[in-house]
């Protein structure tokens, strides 16, 4: 239990300086919705003021990737035609869901362990699970920021890029939900591993995720390689891409949509539950 849920409501003491008379007038108590607010706003705010070195971040990888592939490869002819509407919606779902993981697990090995930062979290006005649901939402913030960036990026570099925009609704569900799949993948990597071997863990965990998502290939089409595309069927990303390509470029071959969305909401769901079981834990101890 956290010290913000089993202290009793105090009051605050104000004294009249004409009469001299003292009156005890109780706290507002702050409804959990609106802590809950206040804490996330002040999450995004912090972002905000390093919004240039944050859009810098996102970007760097996705760009390259999209650039050698998308155009250099494109040019030389090693590369099909229209391989860069199959490219750029994979690249959107990396990114949501990738800065997401990255934005919840890494700040919160710092916090569990050297800063203690995240007491101060602890002691408002809302119970310990709504302090880790708050750290996924913020996680998935990030994701959508990083992953809408990446269109204009997207249409500035590669020649050819039309999408169906009849698809643009699913295409923001199916972006929120692996932006928060991301952000709760995130609270358990966060709440699982010790300071010292998180470099190890993001390293055999995200370049993995980062080549078996189907963000270069489709995945209906890798069928001959069975195992690799069991391996792929695993990865939340997956989905993402394959949704958005269902939803934005529905020539080329994926998986039905709503499949896709159910896959997220499960996968959201699970890490979900075990994120903040596990955050719940290490704020006990």
């Amino acid at each position: 239990m956290t010290r913000s849920e089993a202290e009793p409501e105090r009051a605050a003491v104000s004294t009249d300086t004409t009469t001299g008379s003292t009156e005890v007038e109780p706290f507002r108590r702050v409804s959990p919705g609106r802590a809950f607010l206040g804490v996330l706003g002040r999450d995004v705010a912090v972002t905000g003021k390093e919004l240039g070195s944050f859009i810098s971040q996102v970007l760097v990888q996705p760009f390259f990737l999209l650039f050698v592939f998308g155009k250099v490869l494109s040019q030389l002819g090693y590369i099909a035609p229209g391989y860069a509407q199959l490219l750029l919606p994979g690249l959107l779902a990396l990114n949501a869901f990738l800065v997401a993981v990255q934005a919840v697990a890494l700040p919160l090995v710092i916090d569990f362990s050297y800063t203690k930062e995240i007491e101060d979290r602890l002691l408002a006005p809302l119970s310990t699970r709504m302090v880790a649901v708050e750290k996924i939402v913020f996680g998935a913030i990030r994701g959508l920021i990083g992953s809408l960036v990446m269109i204009p990026v997207g249409y500035l570099v590669l020649d050819e890029v039309s999408w169906d925009l009849s698809g643009l609704p699913l295409s923001a569900l199916l972006l929120v939900l692996g932006a928060l799949a991301g952000g709760a993948s995130g609270l358990v990597i966060g709440t699982s591993v010790s300071p010292r071997r998180i470099n190890i863990v993001f390293a055999v965990v995200i370049t993995p995720l980062l080549f078996t998502g189907s963000t270069q290939f489709p995945f209906l089409q890798i069928g001959s390689l069975r195992w690799f595309q069991v391996i792929c069927a695993l990865n939340p990303i997956t989905y993402v891409a394959e949704g958005l390509r269902g939803a934005l470029t529905p020539q080329i071959p994926h998986l039905p949509g709503w499949l896709c969305v159910a896959a997220l909401v499960l996968a959201c769901l699970l890490f979900g539950a075990i994120g903040i079981r596990g955050f719940v834990r290490r704020a006990l101890d």
